[in-house]
């Protein structure tokens, strides 16, 4: 693993088991609408390194493991950092968008920042394909995963499915597609056909931005 990826799962790690056993400092760092609209802007940072428990936590470093690389071997650490980061403060912005009249709406989760870099792999590697740790042998392509799943976390969105942030892996998608596109352009030539198939599915989010905020 490059340094970058081990020290971003070491200081998740490190933060969310300090979140398990301290209640009170998982309160005070984690997404909560009402004290960010009061000004507690620190939050949207810090909840990116908190986690509900320890499966949620090894889902979200795994994803991780596996997804940096191919987006670190062609932009390099500094603009990898800035889809991370971008990617976890827009899935908490979009929840705060979608979430403004809901001040006790609080999530935890690196999934934004994760769910960023999933589609800067997918749009920077348009061959790559995906398969099931259960079945190693059947493959799909990347781009069908980033489309269902983006699908999917509409649907749960809107559902309230689980106890699952799915606004921020919107939003982090969102982030991850607009960045790479911003730090890395030349891929809209070269993967054209991937961007407007992976871009569809946002814009349909836009358009239905107001029926998804419906409660």
């Amino acid at each position: 693993m490059n340094s970058i990826v081990v020290l971003l799962i070491g200081v998740n790690a490190l933060v969310s088991f300090k979140g398990f056993s301290d209640r009170l400092f998982l309160e005070r760092y984690k997404f909560q609408v009402g004290p960010i609209l009061q000004g507690d802007q620190i939050r949207m940072l810090t909840s990116g390194f908190l986690h509900v428990d320890q499966t949620h936590l090894i889902f979200n470093m795994f994803s991780l493991f596996i997804f940096a690389d191919p987006v670190l071997n062609e932009v390099g650490m500094w603009k990898f950092l800035v889809i991370y980061f971008g990617s976890l403060i827009a899935g908490n912005t979009l929840s705060l968008s979608f979430h403004k009249k809901e001040p006790y709406y609080s999530a935890v989760g690196a999934s934004g920042a994760v769910m960023g870099i999933v589609y800067a792999a997918i749009m920077l590697n348009p061959d790559m394909r995906l398969s099931f740790i259960l079945f190693p042998v059947v493959s799909f392509p990347g781009y069908v995963f980033g489309v269902a799943y983006f699908l999917y976390s509409i649907y749960g969105m809107k559902k309230q499915l689980g106890n699952i942030g799915h606004s921020a892996h919107l939003g982090g998608a969102i982030g991850g597609f607009i960045l790479t596109l911003a730090l890395y352009p030349e891929i809209f030539q070269i993967n054209q056909k991937i961007i407007l198939i992976l871009a569809l599915p946002i814009l349909l989010m836009f358009v239905f931005k107001d029926k998804l905020e419906q409660q």
